[in-house]
């Protein structure tokens, strides 16, 4: 902090000794005795951007004689101190037009007021804080933008657009984002920069990684300049600006364009899907609108009329008398954002993904009033899995501010790494999705958090081996519950099988327990019932993948399908999977669910099997408690009284207030036993021996007729 004291100082001294900064290149340079950090903090300053004189950012109003106060924040040191109150006036108001001929000079970044600034109020009015002393937030007051989603909104509101989107009003102009928005595009949908459509959600402050999360952190704050030498500290090959269009994190596996390949750079996604936005305001134009459409990025106000209807921008058309004036509600909004992802050259690394949904939600609702729609077939708007910022997994505790203690582990970035070395967690920040340094201890050598063994919830310890990666997955994908949990429930409520207990409530697995499903009897994840005995865990195959990442990718989770079809003939896709069937060695097929077919996908004989065991579940619920009951997969916590009888789970019937509450132990058990099935769509593969006799046994359990069913044998995971 000392240091910054000293360049305040220096500028103060420069502009009493009657220097015109801007003027004087190198002139502590040329100057002998004056303290080195001032001629290396001045020479930097002096070449960049934010001292060039001779700059449209600065020279913009020479013929007006004064900056107006509307832009004297950012093209003036004294509109920047004025809106800082430095001036003695009024914080966060520019009370006067700014004199010309001024840069953004070491008075405007090292004034106090700008030092200890602990919040930045983007145009949409969101307030953002910052520990004071970050130096980004002065970076942030200026790179916002001057609109956002919300003032686009709000004209539209004035013009009377809203019931309306597709009328043309002749007087409803282009509204411009601005230049180099990027702090705006780094808290993305937090701070609404963008036009956002109604009822998607979008990815809020992108989060790098730890020690390059700011301004600062990436850029020199006085040259401006990249820190290229710290990109390619993670970064191979990065060498120049050039180089860092090529870079795509290992969290955006997704097509973002749909154009095959998934390999490209992340900017050439956004490129892509600029195209396609560009393609879609042009047909909507022409066929709604009525007056085609052309962009310059070049000349104000970009959106002009293209008189000839070639789509190309010729010459002329690029004038202010031929401005576009022919904008419907929608085709402002989409042009909007179109114009937000071109003004920020750096938006491909500030926040790609929040870029990406812009355009990709825009071309969707053009999509909606054009004759020939632009193919998002292939296209996505949101990373997989784990950094799928639009998931439940994430977005489930937004409204109560933090993910609490015992769901932290695994829906919050820091969770894992705070588990790891306390074998506990504490509530932790909201967010947006899983991060790098979730699973790695180190960026640079990428390696990870190493568990010899993972504790599961029926206190089973496990390990695919002692070093395996993949016990890091088991850390999470094993569930909440276990047979463990469902008996301690069961002898709380000290009443028999059949009987009703006001004490039992559903047990919920918990979603995707692919562990607890590979392990088997080991994890106990399932309801085994007291007699049985049930298959442990599930050795694919000799020489074949036999972990989570043997068989899925690490980052996006989604399955190798080429290692699939090293083994099994024609499985070249997702479905094909699912067609799936295997026999042990030595074993003759066997018809499970005793349709008739004992060849047919091993999938398809646990389904028949879950189809029984719901039937079940709802006879014993009729018959035995009296109340009967419905399922919905998607509605906590699952199971409803079926108040019609029907069969289903109604619209109305699903809701907390008419939750199932009549349970017994008997039904409680086959109830979980289903949820189990439910929550790993890839049991099927996991041990689908193990799932059919879990099933198998609840039916019987509860009352169903197995006699057509044939339960798998325990064979030795040996």
């Amino acid at each position: 902090m000392r240091k910054y004291h000293l360049i305040a100082l220096a500028g103060i001294l420069f502009v009493a000794a009657g220097f015109v900064l801007m003027a004087q290149p190198n002139v502590l340079a040329q100057e002998g005795g004056e303290p080195p950090y001032l001629a290396e903090y001045y020479n930097a300053w002096v070449e960049s951007p934010h001292a060039n004189a001779e700059a449209a950012a600065f020279t913009h109003w020479n013929d007006e004689g004064e900056i107006p106060p509307e832009c004297a924040k950012c093209h003036s040191t004294p509109g920047y101190l004025d809106y800082l109150g430095a001036d003695g006036s009024e914080y966060r108001v520019v009370d006067a037009p700014a004199p010309l001929g001024t840069v953004v000079t070491c008075d405007a970044c090292h004034a106090s007021q700008a030092r200890d600034l602990t919040s930045v109020m983007f145009p949409s009015g969101v307030e953002v804080g910052v520990e004071q002393g970050v130096r980004s937030a002065r970076c942030m007051e200026c790179h916002q933008g001057r609109a956002s989603g919300d003032g686009v909104n709000a004209v539209l509101a004035e013009r009377g657009l809203t019931e309306d989107l597709n009328r043309v009003d002749p007087e409803l102009g282009f509204i411009n984002i601005h230049y180099y928005a990027a702090a705006a595009t780094l808290y993305g949908g937090t701070v609404r920069s963008g036009y956002q459509f109604e009822g998607v959600i979008y990815q809020g402050r992108n989060y790098h990684v730890p020690g390059y999360q700011t301004c600062a952190d990436c850029h020199d704050p006085h040259t401006t300049e990249l820190q290229l030498d710290q990109c390619a500290t993670c970064h191979e090959d990065v060498e120049s600006h050039d180089d860092l269009r090529d870079i795509r994190a290992q969290s955006s596996g997704n097509d973002y364009d749909g154009d095959g390949d998934t390999d490209e750079g992340i900017y050439y996604e956004i490129v892509g899907l600029q195209e396609m936005l560009y393609g879609a305001l042009q047909t909507y134009a022409r066929e709604v609108a009525g007056t085609p459409i052309i962009y310059s990025a070049d000349a104000y106000p970009y959106f002009f009329i293209d008189t000839n209807d070639n789509g190309a921008v010729d010459e002329g058309e690029a004038a202010f008398p031929n401005r576009y004036n022919a904008f419907t509600g929608n085709l402002l909004t989409a042009a909007y954002n179109y114009q937000v992802t071109q003004k920020d050259p750096g938006g491909f690394a500030h926040n790609p993904l929040y870029m990406i949904q812009l355009l990709y939600d825009a071309i969707a609702m053009l999509n909606g009033n054009i004759s020939t729609p632009v193919d998002l077939a292939f296209a996505a708007r949101t990373d997989p899995g784990h950094y799928d910022v639009t998931a439940e997994a994430f977005r489930h505790w937004d409204e109560e501010g933090q993910v609490p203690g015992n769901c932290a582990r695994c829906h919050s970035a820091e969770g894992l790494p705070v588990f790891f070395a306390n074998g506990s967690n504490i509530a932790e920040p909201i967010a947006n999705s899983l991060a790098c340094n979730t699973c790695h201890t180190s960026l640079t050598e990428f390696t990870i958090y190493q568990f010899s063994e993972v504790t599961f919830p029926s206190g089973a310890r496990l390990s695919f081996g002692e070093e395996d990666e993949s016990n890091l997955c088991l850390a999470c994908r094993q569930g909440r519950e276990s047979t463990v949990s469902v008996n301690a429930a069961i002898a709380r409520a000290g009443v028999g099988d059949d009987e009703v207990a006001d004490a039992l409530s559903f047990r919920n697995i918990h979603y995707f327990a692919a562990g607890a499903s590979i392990f088997g009897s080991e994890a106990r994840g399932a309801y085994q019932y007291e007699g049985r005995e049930y298959n442990g865990r599930n050795l694919h195959a000799e020489d074949a993948p036999n972990t989570c990442t043997g068989c899925h990718r690490t980052h996006e989770g989604t399955v190798r399908i080429n290692r699939c079809e090293d083994c099994h003939d024609g499985v070249d896709s997702l479905e094909a999977v699912l067609l799936i069937r295997t026999e042990p060695e030595g074993m003759d097929p066997i018809d499970y669910d005793g349709d008739g077919n004992a060849t047919e996908p091993i999938r398809e004989e646990i389904m028949t099997l879950e189809d029984a065991l719901y039937a079940a579940i709802q006879t014993y619920a009729s018959e035995v408690v009296g109340t009967s009951i419905a399922y919905n997969p998607n509605a906590y916590p699952y199971w409803f009284i079926d108040t019609n009888g029907s069969g289903v789970a109604d619209a109305e019937e699903v809701n907390f207030d008419n939750r199932y509450v009549t349970w017994t132990p008997t039904l409680l058990r086959a109830a979980y036993n289903y949820q189990y099935a439910q929550k790993d769509p890839g049991d099927f593969a996991h041990n689908p021996d193990y799932i059919l006799q879990i099933l198998y046994d609840a039916i019987e359990a509860i009352g169903g007729d197995v006699s057509a069913y044939t339960r798998p044998p325990v064979v030795s995971g040996e």
